[in-house]
């Protein structure tokens, strides 16, 4: 085996970086675009950090050109980007409107002739006002909505596109939008919420198969999953490990059981037996959902740490996932969460890159030979320019090295990991906490919209040319 401190990536591996349309976009009322969940979500007192808007964001829709320029001049080689859906049918049914495809058809091309591989995500977490009006994701109708906007959209690109996504992060939109409410739409509703991540699901399989229709075959179809790497306080208390098991249903089961196996996990529809019965899984969607996938997205930013409810804490007890007096994690209130050991990031996510290797594992054996991709990682940090206008972030370097090396490592270990996109390209509107977070490897002077490359880009755009990493402390 070769020293994974110097082995290269395959030649192949994608080195990208990932955005999505309502954190970067603005131009919320042009072209025919109409509100999101989250524009209203947004504009509503109290649930976003200083009132912040994606109104503006960071303008990509206008300066789309120079961005791609900027990640051209990085030496990226892959680009993930989202597609608003209100900005392409702007009740969520009906006809596409041209104009809003038009943009998403411009920055293909642009992508294109810079040597950039797109991906898209159909849905990162901004469903049409008028669908939510309608009874948002809880409502069966919004998955046919979905494969609906899936045609469209596969229609206008699938012939420039080759990597596609369905979702982004089901669970954050069924639980943090439905059960916690720290998300768009901002609703409290344990039931509401498995319903909605069953019509997630269903929206991914009806998605998947409306995209095939329509594309060539040579095109992939996957979805990208913040899957939880679960782990208990108390690694031999049998409390602890049911603990484990309860929070590993509900934030990786719930999805992937029925995508991967065709089936909800018995332990978690027996969990939460007290808030539904299930009913609204109709025949035939278990088919529906079990689509083959041509790759799966792996989102991966910290472990999660549980313990039965009455052991004693270890720190915070935080699920890591907004201040809210109502859980996202529907039947499971006998469940405590600890602040795991170790360096935190300004969201106060504890850095572990061992996690990312045994994600990545763990699919490796869940879901053999499927095609893998990291594409969510990344960091916020308290960045800002020195004297002379240059951004210094030493802490997302070591951040990013420490987990490209975990990726490597699984690569060594037999994963078939083709591509990394770090989030996020650009600082942005980081939902609830509106500007106050910068994931961005660019920074973003939200006065002027001018972009500068952090030495994190600097470094990472080395480590795309190269296929190597650099040394931490190079950049």
């Amino acid at each position: 085996m070769p020293d994974l401190m110097t082995a290269a990536f395959p030649p192949s591996f994608l080195w990208g970086a990932a955005t999505s349309a309502y954190q970067i976009e603005g131009a919320v009322r042009e072209d025919g675009r109409t509100p999101s969940i989250w524009d209203t979500f947004s504009h509503t007192p109290g649930k976003t950090a200083g009132g912040d808007s994606g109104d503006i964001a960071v303008d990509h829709y206008h300066r789309y050109r120079d961005d791609v320029a900027l990640m051209a001049d990085l030496g990226l080689t892959a680009y993930r980007f989202s597609v608003s859906w209100s900005r392409v049918q702007p009740t969520g049914r009906g006809p596409a409107v041209q104009v809003g495809l038009d943009f998403y058809r411009r920055l293909v091309d642009e992508l294109l002739a810079k040597g950039i591989k797109p991906a898209v995500t159909l849905y990162h977490w901004d469903l049409p006002q008028e669908l939510e009006d309608a009874g948002g994701w809880p409502e069966r109708d919004t998955a046919h909505r979905f494969a609906e906007y899936a045609q469209i959209v596969g229609e206008a690109l699938g012939d420039r596109v080759e990597n596609w996504i369905t979702l982004n992060e089901p669970w954050c939109s069924a639980f943090l939008g439905y059960a916690s409410g720290v998300h768009a739409p901002g609703r409290t509703d344990p039931a509401a919420s498995l319903k909605a991540a069953h019509h997630l699901n269903l929206a991914h399989g009806l998605g998947t198969s409306a995209l095939r229709s329509v594309m060539p075959a040579r095109n992939a179809v996957a979805l990208s999953l913040n899957s939880s790497v679960v782990r208990p306080l108390s690694p031999g208390n049998a409390a602890d490990l049911a603990a484990v098991q309860k929070i590993d249903d509900l934030a990786n089961g719930v999805f992937h059981g029925p995508i991967l196996k065709g089936a909800y996990p018995q332990t978690l529809l027996a969990a939460t037996s007290s808030l539904t019965d299930w009913s609204f899984v109709l025949d035939g969607d278990l088919r529906s959902i079990n689509q083959p996938l041509d790759a799966l997205g792996l989102n991966y930013y910290t472990p999660t740490l549980v313990s039965a409810a009455d052991a004693e804490p270890r720190g915070p007890r935080s699920d890591g996932h907004g201040k809210s007096a109502h859980s996202p994690w529907p039947g499971a209130d006998d469940v405590a969460f600890h602040q795991t050991p170790g360096e935190r990031t300004e969201m106060g996510w504890t850095i572990d890159p061992t996690g990312l290797h045994e994600l990545i594992m763990r699919y490796v054996e869940e879901a053999p030979g499927l095609p893998l991709y990291v594409t969510e990682n990344g960091a916020a940090y308290d960045d800002k320019p020195d004297s002379d206008g240059r951004v210094h972030d030493p802490e997302r370097i070591a951040y990013l090295h420490g987990h490209l090396s975990a990726v490597r490592r699984a690569i060594a270990d037999g994963a078939d990991v083709r591509g990394y996109y770090l989030w996020s390209l650009l600082d942005n509107f980081e939902w609830a906490y509106g500007y106050e977070k910068r994931f961005g490897a660019v920074y973003v002077d939200y006065a002027t919209l001018a972009r500068t490359p952090k030495s994190s880009a600097i470094w990472y755009g080395r480590a795309a040319r190269t296929g190597t990493l650099p040394e931490v402390g190079t950049d």
